[in-house]
């Protein structure tokens, strides 16, 4: 059994501050638990824009706190996320962010995400196993 908080997170390798510095993330669940899947804590910060393409995951995204906007970026279609709202990104869709406020979501992936990602100049998480090194 593994228990562990935020707060055992906090400053940790497991505590990601993205290069673009549009959002941060807490790992609570990495690849190197070895359960098929990585769960997340997520902070994208108000008035930023983040385009994201997980070309080699799926992502379900839960939004606990604040309000973006989610516009599917192959599509053109928009969604307001607000708190209760859960979007998947089942077919790996293109899409950008646009958080009116801070914007809290718990995020899984599957495959499970080392921890050592972020986003590449296309908005992709590359496809990294635990065994192989950054």
């Amino acid at each position: 059994m593994i228990v562990r908080s935020f707060k055992d997170i906090e400053g940790t390798e497991r505590h990601v501050k993205a290069k673009s510095g549009t959002w941060e993330s807490k790992r609570i669940v990495l690849a190197k638990e070895r359960v098929g899947f990585s769960l997340h804590e997520t902070v994208l910060y108000a008035g930023t824009e983040t385009s994201m393409w997980y070309a080699n995951h799926i992502e379900a995204v839960l939004c606990v706190e604040g309000e973006a906007e989610l516009t599917n970026d192959e599509t053109g279609e928009k969604h307001w996320i607000t708190p209760g709202t859960m979007y998947l990104l089942d077919g790996h869709e293109k899409h950008t962010m646009r958080p009116k406020t801070d914007f809290r979501c718990v995020c899984v992936f599957n495959p499970p995400i080392t921890g050592r990602e972020d986003h590449d100049e296309n908005g992709v998480y590359p496809l990294i196993t635990e065994d192989e090194e950054v």
